[in-house]
This record gives C-alpha cells, structure tokens and sequence, in this order.
C-alpha cells in the first residue's frame, strides 16, 4: 500500500507575486515627492522663526549663510537618498566580474568608450581602485581602457549627477556628464596608445583571474541591495555634505561677487589652472563640493572654471594616488595625472569661451 505523508499547514510556503516586491520602493518613491515639495515652504518657516526669536536680519549676511544651509542639507540628503536608491539597484545587474567580462577583449577606441559608461554605473571608490585595477588587467582588459573607466567611475558617479541635476538642472548635469565621459574617453585613449605597460608592477600580471556570475536575482533582492546602497553611502557621505554645505554657505552669505568674478571668472586666463591646482590636493567627493560648486556659481565664478575645479576634486586626489602606488610606478601615476588633468583645463577654457 502507498501511502503519500501531506505536509503539514505552513510546510509549503507559495512564492510571494513578484509584483509584492515592488509595493514599498513605490511607496517610498511618492511618499520622497510630498515631503521634497514642502522643502522650501518649511525652510521659509523655520528662517521666519529664527528671525523673530534671535532678532536676526533678513538681509543680514548671517541670515543669508543660515538660510542656504538650512535649505541645501536636507535638499541634498534627500536627492541622495533617492537617485542612490535607484542607482543601487541598477548596479545589480552590473557587478565588477561582468563588467570585467564585457570589456575584457575590447579594442581601443570602442573598448574606451564602453568603460567610461560603465564607469557611471559601477560601484567605485578609492579603496577599490586596486582590486579592480588588477582585476580588469588579469580579465584581458586593455591598459588604456581600464584607466578610462579610472577616470570616469570617480568623477561621473551617480552622487555626482544626482545632486547637479537637483541643484542646477538637466542642463548642467548633462553637460556635466558629456565632459566628464569625453576627459575619460580621451584619457584612456591617449595613455593606450602610449601602451606604458612597464610602468605597472610586474606582480600585477602574475595574478590568477577571478571569475564569477550574477546569479540571477530577484527584484526583492535587488530592491534590498538598494536599500543597503542608501544606507552605505548616505551616512558615508553625511559628514562631507554637512561640510561642504557650510563652506558654501559662508561663500554665499559673506564672499564678496566681485571677489570671486575676478578669481575665477573668465576674464582670468590662468583661471582654470589655478582652480584644477586648488582642486587636486583637495580630498572631498561630489557631495562635499558640489553645493561649494553651487555657492561659486552664485557668487559670479564662470561655469568653466567651476566644473574643472569639481572635476579635479573628484577624479585627482592624492589618496587616491598613494593607493594605486601599489599596483603602478611613480611615473605612471604621474602621467594618468598629468593627462587627466590637461583634459580637465581644456575642457574649462572651451566652455568659458563658449558659455
């Protein structure tokens, strides 16, 4: 006799709709949308308080600075907090083995073009430049095209793009993003025909290539990986926000216009160097220099000269430089530093004279 044993109330658990997956993030997409709309409205409240309770001045410069911050931080995190949101999900279906995988082989030219756009998309930071440096080279990846995706991760990321089209609009952030991805472009592009291979430490090619797969992952998961991505890089960023807010609030309550008009205008022609020079030292991400960007462009600074400042922030930093002297030789460094930044100062003068 064959008897069959049924399993019990609660043994078998049917899979959840895929659609179920989707309820929270729309939720918590409309509910980003009231509360952003009510940012300025709360912002003139709480300003009108403050100046009847400490007797401060509308058109003092303290209130001006006071006003710029308390209005900038919460607008900044809460862009954050959507377009990281958005992006972190998005880079699930680009992890670091496949995007190895698809520029492994490439030729130059094409292979720089497709590294710099991945570059947007792909999870990058300073700490991760030398796994991933060895990775792409162990993968086949042609040496030029790995530093187009070097130049492009750091500089046009997701942090970057969000906070300018949210303070400045699509324009600047587009045009932020044509720039960025053509000094990538150009840089890989040049330093690959350059070919500086014996100015990479040997042992880097003596690594063993690591191979892997997405895996195919749910929605559910993909949305917590986003959730996750918010958490990581919003309270990693909160401090640099916070900092960069209050320097661009001084700027715009107490540096004089005709001040920053004549330091970084465009009639200065050593403008552009000079704010590349300023910027490279300088270790901040975009969410630390772009409300700075904000309060120069405010203050009379040309556009140029502005976006090569932020560019040298974010693509040069010298700790960045003391992590890649693990895997390059001095002379390496300095000529992916040298190329990029003449990129950079090129790219400053044609939108000065142009805009």
């Amino acid at each position: 006799m064959n008897t069959q044993v049924q399993p019990g109330p609660g043994a078998v658990r049917a899979a959840a709709p895929a659609w179920r997956a989707w309820i929270v993030p729309v939720l918590y997409v409309l509910s980003w949308f009231a509360l952003y709309s009510q940012l300025e409205p709360a912002t003139d409240a709480f300003m009108r308080w403050l100046a009847a309770t400490t007797g401060m001045a509308p058109s003092s410069h303290l209130y001006g600075a006071v006003s710029f911050f308390a209005f900038e931080v919460p607008k900044v995190l809460m862009l954050l907090a959507l377009i990281v949101f958005v992006v972190g999900v998005i880079q699930t279906f680009f992890t670091p083995e496949r995007t190895r995988a698809i520029l492994a082989g490439k030729r130059q030219g094409v292979g720089n073009v497709l590294a710099a756009v991945l570059g947007i998309v792909t999870p990058f930071c300073s700490c991760s430049a030398v796994p991933l440096f060895i990775g792409f080279l162990t993968a086949g990846v042609p040496l030029g095209v790995t530093f187009s995706f070097l130049v492009s991760a750091p500089m046009v990321n997701e942090v970057a793009l969000a906070l300018l089209f949210g303070l400045f609009g699509w324009k600047i952030a587009a045009l932020y993003l044509g720039l960025g991805l053509a000094v990538a472009i150009v840089a890989g592009a040049v330093i690959g025909r350059m070919n500086p291979v014996k100015l990479v430490e040997p042992w880097v090619f003596d690594m063993p290539a690591v191979h892997g797969e997405d895996g195919g992952m749910s929605w559910q998961a993909r949305f917590a990986q986003g959730w996750q991505h918010v958490r990581d890089i919003v309270l990693k960023v909160a401090p640099y926000i916070v900092a960069g807010v209050g320097v661009g609030a001084w700027i715009h309550g107490y540096v004089p216009q005709d001040f920053m008009a004549h330091l970084m205008g465009k009639s200065a022609w050593w403008s552009v160097p000079l704010a590349v020079l300023i910027g490279v030292p300088m270790y901040s991400n975009a969410a630390g220099i772009i409300p700075v960007v904000q309060a120069l462009l405010g203050k009379g600074a040309a556009l140029g000269t502005t976006l090569a400042f932020m560019m040298a922030v974010t693509a040069l930093s010298f700790p960045e430089f003391m992590i890649l002297k693990k895997v390059m030789k001095p002379r390496l460094i300095a000529l992916f530093a040298g190329v990029v930044a003449v990129g950079i100062i090129f790219v400053g003068y044609v939108f000065n004279a142009v805009m």
